[in-house]
């Protein structure tokens, strides 16, 4: 099915409808490093093993001394877990781990996965669950049974499961290795109302995500968005009523792009956006647009609801390059104001109105209920945060943009998980003013004000000792909340080459032990350590594992 929008320019690209790479790529035998105590892998009823590429908020702080502070936060000694406490480590899965088909990719190769990943100590694994293979057939045509297969076969391993309720997109952001777009019948009622997707101030359309603008409108065949989800996550409960809170014992519930509350505002699909520029507002479909001009008009600022700010920039300008980012621009005077709290109050209402549903949906149950923001480090040093406020995080130097988050995660009684937990400062490029470990420790606070479990994952890919040590550091509790659980990205090929292997088996050891043990803090795969930034040796493939 063909997608026109109708706009000067839209994100959708036709190379991405098809998969850019599969688990044909992997090798059809990989090996395990080996470890003590050694042990040996055989897939039931197969002769080969296959893998799968193995009260602070909105205050303004007006003594600049205190301002210039904000962000070093102090230790604390109440958290609600003691650095002592076992941390358990799920893995993810490969984006496609059910196709387009919708039954399980390389079921035996899965299966030996996962009986490698039991015997590292790992305790379960994390799967997306894509909207658009589950319900791609039509409006409540729901297709569960690969993820049913994946589910058992999970079981039997003795394995949890984490599931992450999967609104979005796949393909066009980082990591992404295959495509997997909404449901057909989602994508033609785009094509007749090109308004259902964020929109940027040049009028380019992007289809991750439906605009939060219509969420209580019937814009779905008669359903709203808000309806659509909770339809959806319904019918998961009655499919696997069963599994939940045993095996099944997380949902994470998609709220955004790469299914974290956020506005796309640094998409990298067809080179929009470059790692550390500053993206632009999505402000500028016309549920949007009459949104912001009912707040202008609400408070007497008629003039003001007409559009986004016009000197906010483009999406790989810098700061000081704008005149609404830069160290004195307009982003802090009053009309700044009103825009940001307008852009974030949007995003933290529709984050409300889904873990609300799933809340309702999943209470008794026994799965926990989590949701994921991002960790948004680059320009972090600099006084208005920029690109965290172009994702909808009205995080500055003088306000905390975290807390109201986390206040109405804690209403919901939802885990927090946050991503970069892997990086540290020294590794990024000094330009971009990143604090990746600034920006952890203001959610470790800001979790453990509001009284919320924090959870963690990596960014990026990373294999180094160095990265390990990151996360082992960060699930302390010593500056507000420890961690309690961390998944890492990803399952594939690289993961079970023999030194990356034995990295993952201390690094899932030392996190039962409470970290107690450090690993080697230097970064032994030259990994590249900050979004967007890809060196040309990275293009070589791994070489094949092969083992006897």
């Amino acid at each position: 099915m063909s997608l026109t929008l109708h706009s000067s320019t839209s994100f959708i690209n036709k190379k991405e409808t098809k998969n850019s790479r599969t688990h044909d790529d992997i090798s059809n035998m990989t090996c395990f490093a080996q470890i003590k105590p050694s042990f040996h892998l055989k897939a039931k009823n197969s002769k080969e093993v296959q893998f799968f590429a193995p009260n602070m908020e909105g205050r303004n702080i007006n003594n600049e001394e205190e301002g210039e502070k904000r962000h070093v936060l102090t230790t604390s000694t109440h958290s609600n877990n003691s650095s002592t406490t076992k941390v358990p480590v799920f893995v993810m899965l490969p984006l496609d781990t059910i196709n387009i088909g919708g039954n399980m990719n390389k079921p035996r190769a899965m299966n030996a996965s996962l009986m490698a990943l039991k015997s590292a100590g790992v305790e379960g694994v994390m799967v997306d669950c894509w909207w658009g293979l589950v319900e791609k057939d039509g409006p409540l045509k729901y297709n569960w049974e690969g993820y049913y297969e994946l589910v058992k076969m999970v079981q039997e391993h003795g394995l949890k499961l984490q599931v992450v309720m999967s609104f979005h997109q796949c393909g066009g952001n980082v990591g992404d290795s295959c495509s997997i777009p909404l449901p057909p019948w989602v994508l033609e009622e785009i094509s007749k109302n090109p308004d259902l997707v964020y929109t940027d101030r040049s009028g380019r359309r992007n289809p991750e995500y439906i605009s939060l603008g219509c969420d209580m409108l019937p814009v779905l065949r008669g359903r709203t968005p808000i309806q659509v989800y909770t339809d959806f996550m319904r019918s998961f409960r009655e499919r696997f009523k069963d599994y939940l809170g045993d095996v099944i014992v997380e949902i994470q519930v998609g709220m955004g792009p790469c299914g974290e509350l956020r506005y796309p505002s640094y998409p990298e699909s067809n080179g929009t956006w470059r790692f550390p520029g500053i993206g632009e507002f999505q402000c500028y479909d016309k549920y949007m647009r009459a949104s912001l001009a009912a707040a202008a008009e609400a408070k007497g600022k008629n003039g003001w609801g007409r559009g986004g700010p016009h000197d906010s920039g483009q999406y790989n300008q810098f700061p000081e390059d704008t005149g609404f980012f830069k160290r004195d621009g307009t982003w802090n005077n009053e009309y700044g104001q009103l825009f940001l709290e307008w852009y974030s109050g949007k995003l933290l209402e529709h984050g409300d109105r889904i873990l609300g549903s799933a809340e309702g949906i999943f209470r008794g149950t026994g799965a926990k209920l989590s949701g994921k923001v991002a960790g948004i480090h680059w320009h972090y040093n600099t006084r208005s945060h920029a690109a965290e406020l172009t994702a909808g995080y009205y995080n500055t130097r003088h306000r905390d943009g975290y807390l109201p988050i986390t206040r109405m995660f804690a209403k919901h009684g939802v885990v927090f998980n946050f991503t970069c937990m892997e990086m540290r400062d020294g590794e990024q490029p000094q330009s971009a003013n990143c604090s990746p470990e600034g920006l952890v420790r203001q959610v470790k606070k800001a979790t453990q004000i509001a009284g919320v479990e924090l959870a963690g994952e990596n960014a990026l890919e990373r294999y180094d000792g160095g990265g390990y040590a990151q996360v082992l550091e960060t699930s302390r509790s010593e500056s507000g909340n420890g961690l309690s659980a961390f998944t890492y990205l990803r399952l594939n090929k690289r993961l079970f080459e023999p030194e990356n292997w034995r990295n993952l088996v201390e690094f899932v050891k030392n996190m039962s032990e409470g970290g107690k043990t450090r690993l080697p803090e230097c970064d032994t795969s030259r990994t590249d350590l900050y979004v967007g930034f890809v060196k040309e040796s990275h293009a070589k493939k791994t070489a094949e594992a092969v083992v006897v």
